[in-house]
């Protein structure tokens, strides 16, 4: 029997079909942006919840395709916080026909972390953070190589801190320096481990990894495993900063609708990597979509759950 994920995000809304032996048949994202203006009006805008309603349509459609009529749907920040959530929620459950689970933001980084370490079963005893950049939260995890030593979410995305700081196109120095100070006040609440890898998931992620490999279309396997210096991210970061947002959209590795919060997103990544003076950030496609899947799998269909990352 296939299995059917829905990541319902503050940008995105993914769809993961997996076969029974664990492949994807289907992988698709769309951009619903379902955090269009939250940040300053805690509510979802009502051509956002339309967007992401057709969306849903056009993944019913698609699931009815594969003989799927439940599917597993999860919702994470936006519909943690909008005061009309249930505006979105009850149209989207009726249209996908399953309830939708509105996890919490720690529910959220143990996902991440299990879609990680079950990605990279290579080594055994790494120490690690995983860090799961989405458009209005973003989730750390720390593991000492054999089990989760903690997990946390703070409320700052790619698109929360766009909107909130990003308001000329590109950005002045002033308002990129307000996006730096934003995100390290958040970071001081954290007592992450210096020195160790720090392991990046979700869309951000894979569009660094993209850049970076100057890709013309989207390839997970390709994103995957992706090694980025400080160096590197800081680079990157400053070509995001000095684009707009339509020399943006052309660079090689961009997938369009990113463009205009990228920057945002990035710069967690970077704040982070010098926080804790991380050597290296290794990409992984694999997400929460996939945690949601590897934990829906029957216990004795299992394999054996790793905490590795590759080496290099």
């Amino acid at each position: 029997m296939n299995t059917a994920v829905i990541d319902i995000g503050t940008n995105t809304l993914l769809l993961l079909i997996v076969d029974e032996t664990g492949e994807a048949v289907v992988d698709l994202c769309r951009f619903g942006r379902l955090g269009q203006g939250l940040d300053a009006t805690g509510r979802l805008a009502d051509e956002a919840i339309a967007r992401s309603l057709e969306i849903c349509r056009e993944y019913r459609r698609v699931m009815t395709s594969h003989g799927i009529e439940r599917p597993h749907v999860i919702a994470t920040q936006a519909m943690r916080e909008a005061a009309n959530a249930p505006d979105f929620v009850g149209p989207a459950e009726a249209i996908l026909g399953a309830p939708i689970e509105v996890i919490s933001g720690t529910r959220e980084a143990e996902l991440a972390f299990l879609a990680v370490a079950r990605t990279f079963p290579g080594l055994a005893g790494t120490r690690y953070v995983v860090v799961d950049v989405g458009g209005g939260s973003t989730e750390f995890v720390v593991t000492d190589g054999t089990r989760l030593v903690s997990a946390v979410s703070l409320p700052i995305g790619a698109v929360r801190l766009t909107e909130r700081h990003l308001k000329h196109d590109p950005p002045t120095p002033e308002e990129v320096r307000a996006l730096h100070d934003d995100i390290d006040r958040h970071l001081t609440q954290l007592d992450l481990p210096m020195g160790i890898t720090v392991i990046a998931t979700a869309g951000t992620a894979t569009t660094i990894a993209a850049l970076s490999l100057g890709l013309t279309s989207y390839d997970p396997i390709a994103v995957t495993g992706v090694r980025i210096t400080r160096p590197e991210l800081d680079a990157q970061l400053a070509r995001l900063l000095g684009a707009t947002v339509a020399e943006r959209e052309a660079m090689p590795g961009m997938e369009q609708p990113r463009a205009d919060v990228i920057a945002g997103g990035v710069a967690i990544y970077a704040r982070v990597m010098s926080r804790l003076e991380a050597p290296v950030m290794i990409t992984c496609d694999r997400g929460i979509r996939w945690g949601v899947a590897y934990a829906s799998e029957p216990p004795g269909e299992q394999a054996p759950l790793g905490c590795q990352v590759p080496s290099g």
